[in-house]
């Protein structure tokens, strides 16, 4: 059985019990306490802590999260932190980042494999234990064999009583976590460890919704809009869905909104191809260009501010977005949501 561990935050007193094989932050997570994070994976650096007693395993010491003047002064992640003792630790907690789900890890079994374009595949995992609570638009980390440390990936699906955790994962050329989860085979199982994530479906704000994606970043796009269809008092609510590809192959999430069931004009889904040359070899007529353009072109940056932001894909889309947003369209902060994946 594996030892655990007390871990004490020094500034609020709260303790909680952590198994020697789980990551500070997570154990914090699963008993509900509120540790600041974003990304999980070692990339972001808001789970930066001070270890005043105690003993650590430190799985990753050149985690990008830490700049030198973060480690001379001595700090470390939580996400990449094992304790080694019974600990207190020096953390910013917030109440917004106490889970609504407190996280598990559980086996998963890969029921469902579905090709969307040639490199973006959806997976269907089904949990051992039947857990499945999540919040529309938060992801997992996905404990793949031979790939060391757990990979976020978005859910595509919303949370459920059936058990299911689904995922639209782009395949990334070199990527270690994405070339194993396309060699898994229909029956096998890995460990899946969720929920996390702060960018999450608010159910009480009644402003329309834009979400922007790119890559895997459609899973939790679709979440949201899913989300939304589901939801009680969000009847009213559009959800306009921008999805940017590389060219007119490369697009997939169409479906998936229509299959929501619901009016034209309250579920919409923008497509944007970036590269000319195959948007004219395919004899593409819709927009060509980064989807952030496209989002200003047809919402208007006058209008954002009235609506509430999603978006979820690589970095320089994240930053092309902000600056969009936040900065060109001043949308307040708080209206925008976005998980900093590595």
């Amino acid at each position: 059985m594996t030892a655990s561990y007390k871990v004490q935050v020094q500034q609020t007193g709260e303790t909680f019990e952590c198994a020697a094989d789980d990551a500070i932050l997570r154990g914090g997570q699963r008993a509900g306490i509120g540790l600041s994070y974003d990304c999980n994976v070692g990339g972001c650096g808001s789970c930066k802590f001070e270890l005043v007693e105690g003993e650590v395993e430190n799985a990753w010491e050149e985690a990008p999260g830490l700049n030198p003047r973060d480690i001379k002064r001595g700090k470390l992640l939580a996400c990449q932190c094992r304790p080694k003792s019974d600990a207190v630790i020096k953390m910013i907690t917030m109440d917004e980042f106490v889970p609504k789900n407190n996280p598990q890890r559980f086996m998963g079994k890969l029921e469902m494999i579905r090709d969307l374009t040639s490199d973006i595949r959806e997976f269907r995992f089904q949990s051992e234990n039947g857990f499945s609570a999540f919040q529309p638009g938060q992801y997992a980390l996905l404990n793949l064999p031979g790939v060391e440390g757990g990979r976020a990936y978005s859910m595509s699906n919303i949370g459920n009583e059936d058990g299911t955790w689904e995922f639209i994962i782009r395949l990334v050329p070199n990527g270690k976590g994405t070339n194993a989860l396309f060699k898994l085979e229909e029956g096998d199982e890995i460990e899946i460890d969720g929920p996390y994530g702060m960018a999450y479906l608010r159910t009480d704000v009644s402003r329309d919704i834009v979400c922007i994606g790119g890559g895997s970043g459609l899973a939790p796009m679709i979440s949201i809009a899913r989300g939304v269809a589901a939801a009680d008092g969000m009847d009213d609510v559009k959800v306009h869905l921008f999805y940017g590809a590389r060219g007119p192959e490369d697009l997939c999430g169409e479906e998936e909104m229509k299959a929501l069931g619901q009016a034209a004009d309250r579920f919409i889904f923008y497509p944007a191809v970036s590269i000319p040359e195959m948007a004219e070899a395919a004899g593409w007529t819709g927009f060509v260009g980064f989807v952030h353009e496209f989002v200003r072109e047809r919402m208007g940056e006058e209008n954002l501010p009235n609506h509430e932001i999603y978006t979820c894909g690589p970095p320089p889309m994240i930053n092309a977005v902000m600056q969009m947003a936040a900065v060109d369209a001043k949308v307040p902060p708080l209206q925008i949501h976005y998980d900093s994946f590595l």
